[in-house]
């Protein structure tokens, strides 16, 4: 069997920059043990699979997206690169939805500036008083401040610098699983308002190049803290990428730009 694969790079208009996300669009769901292989043999950070909806609702696809080593819940990036691809097939359409089981319906534009903006649900971290132990002395540089929601833990430094050279125990740093790790400031640069990075030290401490779910979490505390709610991000990983933000009550509108990397077949 012949499946078409494309391999795009995520919030970012240059190649080899932002996060790479291959996609596959079948009539019909393959295997789950197929998709986990595929992935795992892919060996990005994620690997999208959709089908049409049932209905005849041009541009409604079910999604799901697996890592090399899991089915993960959402993934923001690799929804990035799935619309890019559909919209890429469909050059009429404007707008495309997307069903998850973990995060409902997800509507998605293509702007007139020709970014994709996707529309994901709030998940504003909460202050946490009682800090792990295992992230205090798992970073090299002490949290000014730390916070947390159902995916991550949020540690706020005061200057980019620390930021961008805090070292990592992994070992100690896992202890925190099931979360993940986001660090991030204030941007020093004019061109954005906050800068993260990402990490997952349960799987090995590997840093994310770019992550559109965090952001859901990351635009509403900055934009409580700034006093906006049109914002714009930077990934600061060695990749790097480029993320707007708009924070609308319970939801969260995130958008980039996306470039093709490859098209090609695959044989399973």
């Amino acid at each position: 069997m012949q499946l078409e694969i494309n391999v795009v790079d995520a919030f970012t208009s240059i190649v080899f920059k932002g996060n790479p996300a291959a996609v596959i669009i079948t009539d019909n769901w393959l295997r789950e043990d197929l998709m986990q292989s595929i992935a795992m043999e892919n060996n990005l950070p994620e690997t999208a699979f959709l089908v049409p909806d049932e209905s005849d609702e041009k541009g409604t696809y079910h999604i799901r997206w697996f890592s090399p080593t899991t089915e993960i819940a959402f993934c923001g990036h690799a929804t990035l690169t799935s619309a890019f691809v559909i919209f890429n097939k469909n050059p009429t359409l404007k707008t495309i939805k997307l069903s998850a089981k973990a995060v409902g319906v997800l509507t998605i534009v293509q702007t007139d500036v020709g970014k994709i903006q996707m529309d994901f649900p709030n998940t504003k971290p909460e202050r946490v008083n009682d800090i792990p132990d295992s992230l205090l002395t798992g970073l090299s540089i002490a949290p000014v401040e730390v916070y947390r929601n159902t995916q991550a833990y949020f540690v706020i430094y005061s200057s980019e610098s620390d930021v961008l050279s805090v070292e990592r125990n992994n070992e100690i740093l896992k202890k925190i699983a099931p979360l993940k790790l986001v660090i991030t400031c204030l941007s020093e640069s004019k061109d954005y308002d906050f800068i993260s990075r990402y990490f997952v030290p349960a799987n090995g401490g590997n840093e994310d190049p770019v992550t559109g779910s965090i952001h859901t979490g990351l635009a509403p505390f900055w934009a409580e803290r700034l006093g906006k709610n049109e914002l714009v991000a930077y990934q600061a990983s060695s990749r790097g990428g480029i993320l707007g933000c708009v924070v609308a009550d319970d939801r969260v509108f995130v958008s980039g730009n996306a470039t093709q990397y490859l098209t090609g077949f695959i044989t399973v």
